[in-house]
Formats: structure tokens, sequence, C-alpha cells
């Protein structure tokens, strides 16, 4: 049996793996403490939205550009080691359609940028937290799940 156990109520995130001729499309923003790291287009569930529609919303918010899920590729569980926060982060893969240049970024995204597998290795020091590599990681090896694993509400609890 896999132990997935986390203390506390974890957040529910979305993140977006776009991956352009061996490019990745990252972020370049400020964490809580003003410095400069690396994630992936990701962002919180807002109140009624769905995962699909969150990572589509993050990534134009925080890139500018419209993302296109087409697949799952996993759903992590983890603990920030210095606070005492979990996350549960829904990675979606897909391609990026149109780019819209003049849009302005969410605060504290500094700017979007096309890195490559290497590049993110080389700078692992500065990714926001271990799910970025692992989601990559996961991906690169092949991990695929149709979005139909996805299960819209089917009424109310009595």
């Amino acid at each position: 049996m896999l132990d997935i156990s986390i203390q506390g109520r974890p957040r529910v995130t979305v993140a977006a793996i776009i991956e352009r001729q061996g490019l990745f499309l990252m972020v370049e923003e400020r964490n809580a403490a003003g410095e400069l790291v690396i994630n992936q287009p990701a962002g919180h569930v807002e109140m009624n939205e769905s995962l699909v529609e969150a990572v589509i919303r993050e990534t134009l918010e925080e890139t500018a550009w419209h993302f296109i899920p087409e697949f799952l590729v996993g759903v992590y569980l983890w603990k920030h080691p210095r606070a005492d926060t979990s996350f549960l982060r829904v990675c979606f893969a897909g391609r990026a359609a149109d780019h819209d240049p003049a849009r302005a970024l969410d605060d504290g995204i500094e700017q979007a940028v096309w890195l490559s597998h290497a590049a993110l290795l080389e700078r692992s020091a500065r990714l926001r937290s271990p799910l970025v590599l692992d989601t990559i990681s996961d991906y690169l090896s092949g991990e695929r799940y149709p979005l139909s694993v996805l299960k819209p509400p089917t009424g109310s609890a009595a």
C-alpha cells in the first residue's frame, strides 16, 4: 500500500507542462520570501472552478499563453519542509496555442521563459518545489492519463 498520508488539509493546486522543441514553458516568480524561483505555470483552484478550468486560467495569467490541456500527468502530494503547509498538485500536459505578449502577467511573476530539461536540472536549487522536476520527469518517462479520469460532481451529498 502506498503511504500518502499528510497532516492538515492540503491546498489543491494545478500545474501545466508545455513542451515545445525540447523546451518547457516556465515562470520566474517571487516566492513568499521574495526570492526569485522557477516554477511551472501553476496555482490554486478557485471556488466553483474545475481543475481543467483552473490550469487554463493559471497558465494564461502567469505566461500570457493560452493552454490546451491534452492529458493528465499525475496527482502529487507534497508537504513543504519549512512550513506547516501541504499541497495536492494536479499536473496537466498539453500545448500552448495563442500568445498575447501585451497581456500583463500576475503579480509576483517576473517573466515566462522556455527552458530545457538540462537547464532546469542545472537550476534545481532555484525551483519552487521538487514537484517541478518530479512532474517533468514523469512526463518525460511517458506518464499520460486521459482527461476523462477527472469526473465532475454528480449531485449533492445527502
